[in-house]
């Protein structure tokens, strides 16, 4: 059972994605909060496995709440899935460098949440077509001079593979393409990881960008 918890500043749509969320027989809504502060305590309190968040909401944003949640995470494994009628490259880019996993518009298919839920919670990252298009305007518009100094570190396959993660592909097809074992591809991809630093698959994605490769 996936636990999710809800942050929206406005008590009607949270109560919508409740009965959205609750519909679905592999989801339980464990808490509600209408503000970022209140997010950020019921977290703490009940550690569940998605939050949903919205950015605006009054004293602390649903930035600055994913960013204190994420701090505080430790190894429970939970994970924060923006939700947002302001998909701007400025808010996508925040959210992902506050350590969310995940960015949709708030008038995403109510199948196509319930699916990103689920694939949030297995720890893979998620972006719509629109924050996608919002991180590469933001890479392309201030490039990371740094960027590809970071990248020296890689090796040839491991360049090759982290162009197929900004493309979207699975470990799976990443070897199927490449035509290696998924236990090398997921070796791969984790070394890629660990080498730039990054958290998860979306800061692999802004460090391609950065780099110029994409």
């Amino acid at each position: 059972m996936i636990r999710v918890l809800l942050a929206d500043d406005q008590a009607l749509v949270r109560g919508a994605f409740a009965l959205l969320v609750s519909s679905a027989a592999d989801m339980e809504v464990v808490g509600e909060a209408g503000t970022g502060d209140e997010a950020v305590a019921l977290f703490r309190d009940l550690r569940p496995d998605v939050v949903l968040m919205d950015i605006r909401m009054p004293h602390t944003d649903g930035i600055e709440a994913t960013r204190q949640i994420v701090a505080d995470d430790g190894s429970s494994g939970s994970k924060v899935l923006i939700l947002t009628t302001f998909e701007t490259d400025a808010n996508v880019m925040q959210g992902l460098r506050a350590g969310a996993c995940g960015f949709l518009p708030k008038d995403t298919r109510p199948d196509a949440l319930l699916d990103a839920i689920r694939t949030v919670a297995t720890g893979a990252s998620l972006l719509s077509p629109g924050a996608t298009k919002a991180v590469i305007t933001r890479a392309l518009s201030r490039p990371d001079a740094t960027a590809p100094e970071r990248l020296a570190s890689l090796t040839a396959r491991e360049r090759e593979v982290l162009l197929l993660v900004a493309a979207g592909r699975s470990n799976q097809e990443i070897a199927d393409e490449l035509v290696l074992s998924p236990l090398t591809a997921k070796t791969h991809v984790g070394r890629i990881l660990a080498k730039l630093g990054a958290r998860d698959r979306v800061q692999l994605v802004i460090a391609a960008y950065e780099a110029g490769l994409l």
